[in-house]
């Protein structure tokens, strides 16, 4: 169904390996040139290591795959400029996340785990530096807020009513996720919603951020409902905070940049000066 779009794909192929993973393996080959801020939040501890949520974020990218093969399957031809749109959307996405990376990277503290493949293909190909904005976060709104406003524009909005909330809820579990294999912050998820808003407003205004965040922690897990609260209203502030100070910067980057540079100096004391060694391992 999707084969007549395959010339859609390359150049957000071309840009998912250039904006994410020859960004990263250039700054592990050369360590010296790269800037690298720790950005973990206490309020991370009270989310437990949980290895089974690995198939959950492994999910990523299958994830918006398989929404627009829906599409494709529901509509037909009729949908394929707008899989198209959204297919040069992830390019997009990719390319506007890594202003910030190449200005300063990121990188949380992850457990070395070895026990489900999943996690032996993050610790190979993911040099874990590319923590804020979170690209999964970013990836997983752009295809559910996407694909409610396409099936919108083809009158179809509530006949697929729940099949939008199936996505949305699925969204929101691939979020938590990369919280409980620690491969991000909360700080991270923050970032990743001011990103989605200055990336599209209409799309992602702040009442969708709202009820995004709300219905984070919903669908169970391991996180007590008095963490959940404060951890939700840590986002919430800090992504207020982000937009608050977009007012006085002279681009949509400036306030994650200015937060990367205030972490990199609280936690000079605590990382290796001068390498990389500070990503994935205890300070």
């Amino acid at each position: 169904m999707l084969k007549p779009l395959w010339k859609t794909y390359f150049p957000a192929i071309k840009s998912i390996l250039c904006n994410f993973f020859c960004l990263q393996y250039k700054a592990v080959l050369f360590p010296k040139t790269a800037r690298v801020s720790r950005v973990d939040h206490p309020l991370d501890e009270r989310i437990p290591f949980t290895p089974s949520w690995i198939k959950v974020y492994m999910d990523f990218s299958p994830f918006w795959i398989r929404t627009q093969a829906f599409l494709s399957c529901a509509f037909g031809a009729a949908a394929n400029p707008h899989i198209a749109c959204f297919v040069r959307g992830i390019g997009e996405l990719y390319a506007y996340a890594a202003v910030v990376y190449q200005q300063n990277f990121s990188t949380t503290r992850r457990p070395f785990y070895l026990g489900k493949p999943g996690f032996i293909s993050i610790h190979i190909l993911d040099p874990h530096l590319m923590c804020i904005p979170s690209l999964h976060v970013m990836v997983v709104i752009m295809t559910y807020t996407k694909m409610r406003q396409v099936l919108e524009i083809l009158d179809s909005k509530n006949e697929y009513a729940g099949e939008i909330e199936l996505v949305r809820r699925r969204a929101l579990d691939i979020t938590e996720s990369i919280l409980y294999v620690k491969q991000h912050s909360i700080n991270c998820i923050a970032a990743a919603l001011y990103a989605m808003t200055c990336f599209d407003r209409n799309l992602f205004p702040q009442s969708e951020a709202h009820d995004f965040v709300d219905g984070l922690f919903a669908g169970g897990g391991s996180v007590s409902p008095p963490s959940s609260t404060a951890i939700k209203k840590h986002i919430l502030d800090l992504y207020h905070t982000f937009l608050e100070a977009r007012l006085k910067c002279k681009s949509w980057e400036g306030p994650l940049l200015d937060f990367l540079a205030n972490a990199g100096m609280m936690n000079q004391d605590q990382a290796d000066s001068g390498t990389l060694r500070r990503y994935g391992e205890p300070a």
